[in-house]
This record gives structure tokens, sequence and C-alpha cells, in this order.
């Protein structure tokens, strides 16, 4: 019997620090990365903020969508339309279709995963 195979895991990139303001106010200057002068290491946390910032969009996608989901489920007095939705995200009105239903399937599987 072939048992089903479990969803992998969701990888725990390293954590994003936020920088001083200092720091931010100076466009050379990115997560201490230009005073790095070992390319290992340098390659080490370019990659982990890689990996960070795409686990951080995927994150912020998911919550786009249930937001979506949301704000167009049709049991709702003050619904939105798709096209209404699109308009307060910045989307195409068939993008925001998706995104809705996206969110209802997260709805439908529990919300967002921890």
């Amino acid at each position: 019997m072939v048992e089903p195979q479990q969803p992998a895991p969701r990888m725990r990139p390293a954590p994003l620090l936020f920088e001083p303001s200092e720091a931010v106010a100076d466009p050379e200057h990115f997560f201490d990365l230009e005073s790095m002068e070992d390319p290992r290491e340098l390659l080490s946390r370019a990659t982990e903020l890689t990996l960070a910032f795409r686990a951080a969009a995927d994150r912020a996608t998911e919550f786009q969508a249930l937001a979506a989901a949301q704000l167009g489920d049709p049991r709702r007095f003050d619904r939105l339309t798709a096209r209404d939705i699109a308009d307060r995200a910045g989307w195409t009105e068939d993008y925001a279709r998706k995104m809705i239903e996206f969110g209802r399937g997260l709805i439908r599987d529990g919300g967002v995963p921890q």
C-alpha cells in the first residue's frame, strides 16, 4: 500500500533584522552586506536574505489571498466585487478572481500555515 506523501516542511529562513534608520538612509547600505569582505560569508548571508525575502513574499501573498476571499465572500453584506478588490490591490480583475479562489482554498484547508 502506498502512503500519501506529506507536504514538504516550510523552510525557516534567517530572520530579517530591521536596520537602524540612519543605515536605511544610505542607499549603499543593505543589511550590512556591503561591509563583508569574505566572499564566502557574503554569499552565505546574501543567500539567507534571498530565502527570507522569498518566504516573506510567499506568506504575504497567502494573506492577500485570505483577505481577498474574505472581502469577496458572498455572505458578507459589504462584499466587494473582484473589480473592487483588484482596484484596491493594484491587480487585474482576472488576477483578483484567482486570488479569491486561492484564498477560499486556504480557508477550506484551515488558513495560512504557521
